[in-house]
């Protein structure tokens, strides 16, 4: 026992420092990894952030390629990491955290790729994989775009006003003096879809995104104008008499919506429209019908009216055709040389007071008149008056008498019901007399039998007289003895009268 003792506690020292190294290690490297993962390979873009991934190894880029197309390839990616969380080798990758791209309201990106075969001459819109400006735009939004691919310009959204509408020009597509189109295609105004040049198409009002280095606008007012022909926009003509007029007045004329991008193209801008078409006609016109006439009928007579008209209408016809539309032409001054003025000034002012003196005695004709009706209605009035009296007072008698007959009716009523009750009344009383009669016979006749029978029980009248005359005084006789007082009247008899107690 004692050698078993000895042996053990060597084999017990020897095991005990190897058992405790194995976890330790193997700890020591779980967490070296955890930490290299977490701190080194952790790929975490945040809210409105994109990672763009960086290849360090791989096949080399093509001359000329900036951007690699598959994960092969050594160079920056094509496509990007959103938000979340991702894990790569930093050996093989770096990246980069860039911020996601943001197009405000009202505003629009276009976007130029940098990668890809170059464009051919003469084109500026790349098509796919090639070099150059895209045709599609950002609208507002947010969009995850890799900044070393794309290029990103901002530039105001196209917003037309109420009342206008937006002329297209295409700055893009085959050339209108392309020998190749069909002659009826070539050198004309407004072009079809695919051409270079002012396109029919109109923007309404409200917000366009369109691509500026593909479209040009133009906004056209297609609201009413007014133009004032004055200053030196005044129209001046010779007349028939040599005189020099000067007309001014106003011009209301609109853009017919059709219309706008031809008449844009081809005359301009509103400036041109009243410098170039309206206002030459309506000098021309001016001048040709001037001459027609002497100064004097351009300040008074049908004349002046019918320039006006004439010219309305005259613009309105030859404004057609260029989507101009005439509203109204108004004269407001027509100038004539002084010494044309004056006289027909004077001429005016006799013609004026003339007027004035037969409007005064129109007006003298017409109080005449008005005084004539107010008398005529003053008498109307007295007698409608004197007629609504009569008529008052015929109503009041009939109401009145019809009131009269119905109280004498209500007091003829009553006369007879109370004739009526007084008969009944009188026939009542007699019978009530009657009654009494009968009821008064028969007492008598009752008192008569008792008397008769108390006279024949009494046997005879005189009997039957002394004792009635007996009954009526011995009562007031007895009181008269029956008296205690000394003083009294039966004091007198009390000697005659039997002692108290004794026989009576």
């Amino acid at each position: 026992m004692s050698d078993q003792i000895e042996f053990k506690p060597p084999q017990v020292r020897l095991s005990l420092p190897v058992l405790p190294f194995i976890p330790v290690v193997v700890v020591g490297v779980i967490m070296a990894t955890v930490v290299f993962f977490w701190f080194f390979c952790r790929i975490e873009p945040g809210a409105g952030q994109i990672a763009v991934l960086i290849r360090k190894t791989g096949e080399n880029l093509p001359a000329g390629q900036v951007i690699a197309l598959t994960e092969k390839q050594k160079g920056i990616q094509l496509e990007v990491l959103a938000e979340g969380r991702y894990f790569r080798n930093p050996y093989t990758w770096s990246w980069k955290i860039q911020r996601i791209l943001d197009v405000p309201a009202g505003k629009l990106g276009v976007m130029t790729r940098l990668y890809g075969d170059e464009l051919p001459p003469g084109k500026i819109i790349a098509e796919d994989n090639q070099r150059g400006i895209m045709q599609e735009i950002l609208r507002p939004g947010k969009y995850r775009i890799n900044p070393y691919a794309f290029h990103v310009a901002s530039f105001d959204a196209i917003s037309i006003k109420p009342g206008n509408v937006g002329v297209v020009t295409a700055l893009t597509g085959k050339d209108v003096l392309n020998n190749e189109l069909p002659t009826e295609e070539r050198n004309t105004f407004m072009v079809a879809d695919g051409l270079k040049g002012v396109t029919g198409r109109l923007l309404d009002p409200g917000t366009h995104y369109l691509n500026p280095y593909m479209y040009n606008v133009v906004e056209v007012n297609i609201q009413s104008h007014l133009f004032e022909m004055s200053g030196k926009d005044v129209i001046s003509f010779l007349t028939l008499d040599g005189f020099t007029v000067t007309v001014e007045g106003k011009i209301e004329f609109g853009i017919e919506r059709d219309e706008a991008a031809f008449l844009s193209h081809r005359v301009g801008d509103m400036d041109d429209v009243i410098n170039k078409l309206i206002l030459p006609r309506a000098r021309g016109f001016s001048r040709i019908e001037g001459s027609k006439h002497p100064a004097v009928n351009f300040i008074v007579g049908e004349t002046r009216q019918k320039f006006q008209s004439d010219l309305e209408n005259h613009l309105r016809a030859k404004s057609k055709g260029w989507g101009i539309d005439i509203k109204a032409v108004m004269v407001s001054k027509i100038i004539v040389p002084d010494e044309i003025a004056s006289i027909n000034r004077d001429r005016e002012l006799a013609v004026q007071d003339a007027a004035k003196y037969e409007q005064q005695i129109v007006q003298a004709k017409s109080k005449a008149e008005l005084t004539k009706q107010e008398m005529l209605a003053v008498q109307s009035k007295e007698k409608v008056e004197a007629d609504t009296k009569r008529i008052r007072a015929i109503i009041d008698a009939e109401q009145d008498q019809s009131v009269r007959l119905i109280s004498a009716q209500k007091e003829l009523d009553v006369a007879k019901v109370e004739y009526e009750a007084a008969l009944f009344q009188a026939e009542a009383i007699i019978l009530t007399a009657d009654g009494e009669k009968d009821a008064i016979k028969a007492k008598n006749e009752a008192e008569a039998s008792v008397l008769k029978n108390q006279v024949a029980a009494l046997g005879g009248g005189d009997n039957f007289a002394r004792y009635t005359l007996y009954e009526k005084i011995g009562p007031q006789v007895l009181s008269v003895l029956s008296s205690d007082s000394a003083e009294g009247v039966g004091g007198i008899f009390s000697t005659f009268a039997p002692a108290k107690g004794g026989a009576k």
